[in-house]
């Protein structure tokens, strides 16, 4: 388990920590309540690994698609809206999930029994107004 804070002028460098201890996991699922940060430390994310398109929370469309300048793609879900498990199945994520390409999940709760195996677990809570906290944890340490 890996623990940090930040404020949002260090967000970068945070998103930077969350790169290096990801390693090699492409299914990253990012936990915290409604406001908690997840999308501004997602955006963070992408401009650090290349991201050049703008990012943005795909609520309403449940999945954005970014390129990166290094050829990797980033698949966003967010699955807030969804009311059944099974509709994610129609947007085919076992295919996005399998894919080898990352997968950033907001509410990643809404589809538990889809979630591949091994994760990236990133848990954001709220210390004020302009300071997070972090807890990053591979799935196989996850309790």
């Amino acid at each position: 388990m890996f623990n940090f804070s930040y404020t949002l002028d260090q967000i970068q460098e945070a998103a930077h920590q969350v790169i290096g201890v990801a390693g090699e996991e492409k299914i990253w699922i990012f936990q915290g309540q409604m406001g908690a940060g997840k999308t501004t430390l997602i955006k963070a994310l992408a401009g650090e690994m290349g991201v050049k398109d703008q990012v943005s929370s795909p609520t309403f469309g449940i999945v954005n698609e970014y390129s990166t300048l290094t050829g990797p793609k980033i698949y966003h879900f967010d699955f807030y809206r969804l009311d059944d498990p099974t509709e994610a199945l129609d947007i085919g994520i076992e295919e996005y999930f399998y894919s080898g390409e990352y997968c950033w999940i907001e509410w990643a709760e809404k589809i538990a029994e889809f979630i591949p195996e091994d994760f990236l677990l990133i848990r954001i809570s709220s210390n004020s107004d302009q300071s997070r906290a972090i807890t990053i944890q591979h799935s196989k340490d996850v309790n």
